[in-house]
């Protein structure tokens, strides 16, 4: 009979929490230890987190070669599938640049842990970040070809009151900025929120939210808002046209995702 078996424990700077390692049968799973959220992630479900790489590595393949070597952003490493996806189908001489809030998930994932996305956190174009995301983002103005967000349970965080920023008006602002032009800013979520659609829509983001599954075909499907920044002008312009009776206008449709290194809620299903 399978159970679960504490490994390692590892403090959330900034709270007063932290992450459990547990291993349970052949697979992993991080848990808080407050017990908030049940099963943060686990190593036997990670479908959107793959897509979560996927899909703007996808979009930026389909807008051709950029001039210069494409730089992306993880922001949250959890159990490295993300960043095993990103190495996986962005250029091959892509850098892959990680922020990662605990240090101990860094440390989980350059031991057994990282055996199952295949340690894509020793491969030579991983830079790993053991800081917040919101620093990194803040210190490289158009320096990102792609954004990916899995940060405390995305726009309804578990572990720490300041992740709220990133994903406020002000933090949407930085990441615009960070993004290169036609860049792609990607948001995990374990469900839909309208009002964080909303909220890209007014940061001047032309946003569309996807569901996932979670796991192969079927069950539990989590959302990734796929967003590219268009400012105000074109959303000046679709009010316009709006306007003259099309019936359409800016926005985005509807969208529920640790700075890596928190928590998110019950995925697995």
């Amino acid at each position: 009979m399978k159970r679960f078996v504490l490994l390692d424990t590892a403090p959330i700077p900034g709270t007063t929490d932290s992450l459990c390692l547990f291993e349970y049968g052949e697979d992993f799973v991080i848990k808080i230890e407050s017990g908030k959220g049940g099963q943060l992630m686990n190593t036997r479900m990670h479908g959107s987190e793959d897509a979560l790489a996927e899909i703007p590595a996808g979009l930026l393949k389909s807008r051709g070669t950029p001039a210069t070597p494409q730089r992306v952003l993880i922001g949250g490493l959890g159990m490295g599938f993300t960043l095993a996806a990103a190495l996986k189908h962005f250029k091959a001489d892509a850098e892959v640049v990680v922020a990662e809030l605990v240090p101990g998930v860094v440390a989980w994932n350059d031991g057994p842990l990282g055996a199952k996305a295949g340690y894509p956190i020793r491969d030579p174009r991983t830079t790993v970040e053991n800081r917040d995301v919101a620093e990194v983002l803040r210190e490289a103005p158009g320096g990102f070809d792609a954004i990916m967000l899995d940060v405390d349970n995305g726009p309804e965080g578990l572990t720490a009151d300041d992740n709220d920023w990133l994903y406020s008006a002000e933090g949407l602002a930085v990441c615009a900025k960070a993004l290169r032009p036609a860049g792609i800013l990607a948001v995990w979520s374990a469900t839909a929120d309208a009002r964080f659609s909303q909220r890209l829509s007014r940061a001047g983001f032309k946003a569309e939210a996807r569901q996932v599954y979670a796991h192969g075909s079927s069950g539990a499907k989590h959302t990734i808002w796929i967003a590219r920044y268009v400012g105000r002008a074109e959303k000046s312009d679709d009010k316009t046209k709006a306007g003259k009776g099309n019936g359409k206008r800016s926005g985005s449709p509807s969208r529920k995702p640790a700075s890596k290194g928190a928590a998110r809620p019950p995925r697995r299903k």
